[in-house]
């Protein structure tokens, strides 16, 4: 008899496929209360390793890390119409502390911005003040109503950062740094995932903002997954909060604000993107393990894995040693590959005599003996061939499931055949696009001819890429 496959195969329920990986790599649970998630050790260290990188590159441009509270009054919300418009069904409201009734409620932040130009409003005094360049990590809560571990949760853990500049020259600039340098370099050379960079239709934007800039990935089902936004919020907070600075010909003036975040649901992303019916595939820069060192049975191969694995820690490569000889080989060898583990190295007896090892490649897939003296060296350029292999996997299937359409029924029939479509913005326009939302089809960006950002939502050549979309 067959043994049965230990994920539902991708092609026969890809939902399903997902929620099995989730479970069996260890990744998550659910929580609790509906919506909620509680994010397992390997699950974290994947969160942890992308703060990280993340974390340098917000540092790199400029920004200091801060923290906000978790209550904001509900007052501070309603100041902005737009915003507490588009917050207004998601939102957690506590009526009631300490045994008694508040005499205002208060709301579990869904973002920042209200709380955040209520200091900045403190802080910035004049033009010497600014750029004032902030970011928290954090968690958030938007009441979701189909939630899934990951990629909609009702509670989730992300980063956000606030600035404020004395021009809206100076503000866009800053949002579309973060959307290419910090957002669009770590998606692409740490998470190997080609995403797509352009700017939200009105309709689609941020609640409070002039401007939304989003970076969409295509996963392996043909669906959308918005993986990070940045936003111009132009002087839309300024004017409720009084954010004013003395400018240097000594007029008071409004700043000009950004603000922009990405979340776990990059976790989501990379299991979409990369995993196969065999589990997990983490690439290479990201992995907060490398490589796994498995010793498979014997005292003498415990003993060398071990040794081997000192080696590689000391050249630099993430490593685990895996010397429970008291657990089979062939059980541990299925939970490396479910958790996407870049290499394994396996000793055993006849290895020992040999003086090699075993090296199996979680990505291509595919294994072949090797020196042990041999390791230290050959790794690091296997890590990164295999870090690219996925970001090329990643680009080749978007590229090769898009397509180039003209009306709003075969851009429909494109996302419905699990791929994406582009469309001449000005064919489509809002009508097209309301018309597209009824079949749960959504604009996903818009972007220039040539793929580029277009400077704004009316230019010449603007396309719109349409899709199904998480």
């Amino acid at each position: 008899m067959a043994k049965a496959p230990v994920l539902t195969p991708q092609a026969d329920d890809f939902p399903r496929w997902y929620q099995d990986l989730i479970n069996k790599a260890e990744l998550a649970d659910n929580g609790p209360v509906r919506g909620t998630m509680v994010i397992r050790p390997y699950g974290y260290g994947l969160w942890e390793r992308m703060q990280q990188e993340m974390d340098a590159r917000i540092k790199d441009a400029g920004a200091q890390n801060a923290y906000f509270p978790l209550l904001i009054p509900q007052s501070y919300l309603t100041r902005e119409a737009e915003h507490v418009e588009g917050f207004a069904p998601e939102l957690a409201v506590v009526t009631h502390g300490g045994g008694k009734e508040l005499d205002e409620p208060v709301v579990i932040r869904p973002t920042s911005e209200s709380i955040v130009n209520e200091y900045f409003s403190k802080w910035v005094q004049s033009y010497r003040d600014l750029p004032l360049l902030i970011n928290q990590w954090a968690n958030v809560v938007r009441w979701e109503m189909r939630p899934r571990v990951f990629l909609r949760t009702s509670e989730f853990l992300w980063q956000e950062g606030h600035t404020a500049h004395a021009t809206r020259e100076d503000a866009r600039a800053y949002a579309a740094r973060i959307h290419q340098d910090v957002y669009a370099d770590f998606l692409v050379n740490v998470l190997g995932i080609d995403v797509l960079l352009g700017r939200k239709t009105p309709k689609e934007r941020f609640a409070g903002a002039i401007n939304t800039l989003t970076l969409e990935g295509m996963m392996r089902d043909g669906k959308a997954l918005q993986l990070g936004t940045s936003h111009e919020l132009g002087q839309n907070f300024a004017k409720a909060f009084n954010t004013s600075y003395l400018s240097k010909e000594g007029k008071q003036e409004l700043v000009w604000q950004t603000s922009w975040g990405v979340s776990t649901r990059m976790v989501g992303g990379l299991i979409m993107s990369h995993g196969d019916d065999s589990g997990l595939r983490v690439p290479p820069r990201l992995a907060a393990v490398q490589v796994v060192v498995l010793a498979i049975k014997g005292d003498e191969a415990v003993a060398k894995v071990r040794e081997i694995g000192a080696a590689l820690k000391a050249a630099g490569i993430r490593v685990q040693v895996d010397d429970r000889i008291d657990t089979p080989f062939g059980r541990r060898a299925v939970d490396w590959e479910l958790k996407g583990v870049p290499v394994r190295v396996e000793v055993g007896p006849r290895d020992l005599e040999n003086g090699t090892a075993m090296l199996a490649r979680r990505i291509p897939g595919g294994k072949e003996p090797v020196r042990v003296d041999e390791l230290a060296a050959l790794l690091p350029g296997i890590l990164e061939e295999d870090q690219a292999q996925l970001l090329t996997e990643s680009r080749e299937r978007r590229e090769s499931r898009t397509s180039d359409v003209r009306t709003v029924a075969e851009a429909a029939e494109a996302a419905a055949g699990g791929g994406w479509a582009r469309v001449p913005w000005a064919d489509l326009g809002p009508e097209g696009e309301a018309e597209l939302a009824k079949q749960a089809v959504t604009v996903r960006c818009l972007i220039a001819e040539d793929g580029s950002v277009p400077s704004s939502d009316d230019a010449p050549g603007t396309v719109a890429v349409v899709a199904r979309a998480y």
